[in-house]
């Protein structure tokens, strides 16, 4: 098959195996920070309100939602979603990971232009993740197809490296506005600052692996398509 060749291996573990450790190091992080409260005794709905209210952004929703750290900003409800743990949560780690979206609220209201291009890429990124699922079972059903396709895969793989890119800074500095908001409105101490520092820094782990993930897959088409030339 040829998207699964003898070289498939040397560019999927990469991506996997980085994957695997930044789910282990968020597991295993959250879970830690999950029976450490903090000295305010908020809950992490009352953390993302608190910042939210501070920035002049009073009128954005906080609302609860089922799941396992499903928490998200949504840009176009301009609403905050917060998994049940997090919403009423009073660890660090609800607390955090609360002032995470809440950073992504601030970054809307700011215009953060690595923010504004991620909106802008999301009906293309979609619409290029549906492409490549189909582009992956004819890879298995009519490889010949998929051999003269090569060109349409690099384009669609290009689009979503792209995506993860711009994705990087903005999940990071979210990150920032968070650890720097709860600490300037008193909603952890410097104490407190160092454990949600460690439930960020392991969140944004993840968009660190599927960078690499997108990027080794273009690779290795990059590689395909040259082999075919020669």
């Amino acid at each position: 098959m040829l998207i699964f060749d003898q070289y498939w291996w040397v560019f999927f573990l990469p991506g996997l195996l980085i994957g695997l450790y930044a789910q282990i190091k968020l597991s295993a992080t959250y879970r830690r920070y999950l029976d450490v409260g903090s000295t305010s005794g908020v809950t992490g709905a009352e953390a993302a309100q608190a910042i939210l209210a501070n920035a002049g952004l009073g009128k954005v929703a906080v609302h609860e939602v089922g799941g396992h750290l499903t928490d998200h900003y949504d840009p176009m409800k301009k609403a905050l979603f917060l998994s049940s743990e997090n919403y009423h949560g009073r660890s660090l780690s609800a607390i955090g990971v609360a002032a995470r979206e809440a950073g992504h609220a601030l970054q809307h209201q700011a215009a953060y232009a690595p923010l504004q291009l991620r909106m802008a890429l999301v009906p293309v990124t979609s619409f290029a993740s549906h492409a490549w699922t189909w582009l992956v079972v004819l890879a298995f059903i009519m490889p010949a197809f998929f051999y003269k396709a090569i060109g349409v895969a690099i384009a669609i793989s290009l689009v979503l490296v792209l995506f993860q890119l711009v994705t990087l800074p903005v999940e990071y500095d979210a990150s920032r506005r968070a650890k720097e908001q709860l600490l300037r409105l008193g909603l952890v101490s410097n104490r407190d600052g160092v454990g949600v520092s460690k439930v960020l820094n392991a969140a944004a782990l993840t968009y660190v692996a599927a960078m690499v993930t997108a990027l080794m897959t273009l690779l290795h088409l990059i590689m395909i398509a040259r082999g075919r030339d020669h």
